[in-house]
């Protein structure tokens, strides 16, 4: 005689734990795998992370938009941060590129950051733009299948609302700061004196 199987519990709390460990896994193997190759283009720890410094930005507005629009956090919103992670650091390494095409130009630091947000503003912004209006119809939908789709959508939409827009705002300033005190310059300075 077969032994009588154990009871089991399924569904949507039993999926949203296994995506939930599986993704505790998979993110940080993967930002370490965008830090490894993003060293791999720079060759500097300093402008790798300054390339991810968009990603808090991005995380922020999905939260926010998630809030405002009354939804949980959920495996599809998941999906969508995963998302922004990737925009924010595309963002990213346009922006540290064209800087380091600038400086080596002979601009100063501050110019070149300049240059780099001016110059990149209006393809970040359009990508951004884009994204939204692509997806707005999916954020403020309740028909058939609004449960997987809208908090995906949602946490898309808010993150590119805001994290081009304080990309192109805090980063500049954040990098100023930290790329200011170029060596280069300082020694050319000390030799002007």
């Amino acid at each position: 005689m077969e032994p009588i199987p154990a009871t089991s519990w399924g569904g949507l709390p039993v999926t949203l734990m296994l995506a939930a460990s599986a993704l505790a896994v998979a993110l940080p193997l993967s930002i370490v795998l965008v830090i490894v190759l993003l060293y791999g283009l720079f060759n500097s720890v300093r402008d790798s992370l300054l390339t991810l410094i968009g990603i808090p930005f991005a995380v922020a507005g999905g939260i926010l938009a998630l809030y405002a629009s009354g939804l949980a956090f959920s495996v599809s919103a998941a999906i969508g941060f995963v998302s922004l992670f990737g925009v924010s650091v595309m963002n990213g390494i346009l922006m540290m590129t064209y800087y380091h095409h600038v400086h080596e130009l002979g601009a100063s630091p501050r110019d070149s950051m300049f240059t780099a947000a001016t110059q990149r503003m209006r393809p970040m912004l359009m990508t951004a733009l884009s994204a939204c209006i692509g997806l707005l119809p999916a954020a403020i939908s309740t028909g058939i299948g609004s449960q997987v789709q809208r908090p995906l959508a949602t946490v898309v939409v808010g993150g590119m609302l805001l994290g081009p827009v304080m990309l192109l705002v805090v980063v500049p300033a954040l990098a100023v700061l930290l790329l200011g005190g170029d060596r280069r310059e300082r020694i050319g300075r000390d030799e002007d004196a």
